[in-house]
């Protein structure tokens, strides 16, 4: 029995290549798990993971840290988090590190 494949997938190399992956991917990500699509799927997955860490190299950022930055960026200060969140205890204990 031979399966007939759409495309041979290697290794992400060019930015064409990825788009390429990604277009394939969207086609294929609610293949039913089991069939061939949903291979081709989870090789998807690896292949732009790999593509998409060697590109973009982000570092690792404190999540409080990272809160703190876009309330900045906002113009928010502990007061805003805690009304608009309508919970001044748990603003409080997540930007304290509780």
């Amino acid at each position: 029995m031979t399966i007939q494949v759409e495309k041979s997938w290697f290794l992400l190399d060019t930015s064409a290549d990825y788009v390429l992956a990604v277009q394939r991917y969207e086609e294929l990500k609610y293949a039913v798990k089991g069939t061939i699509d949903h291979k081709e799927k989870m090789l998807l997955v690896h292949l732009i993971a790999d593509y998409e860490n060697k590109l973009w190299d982000l570092p690792d950022v404190d999540p409080v840290e990272m809160i703190k930055i876009r309330m900045q960026d906002f113009g928010f200060n502990a007061t805003t988090l805690a009304k608009e969140y309508d919970d001044k205890g748990t603003a409080s204990k997540v930007l304290n590190y509780k």
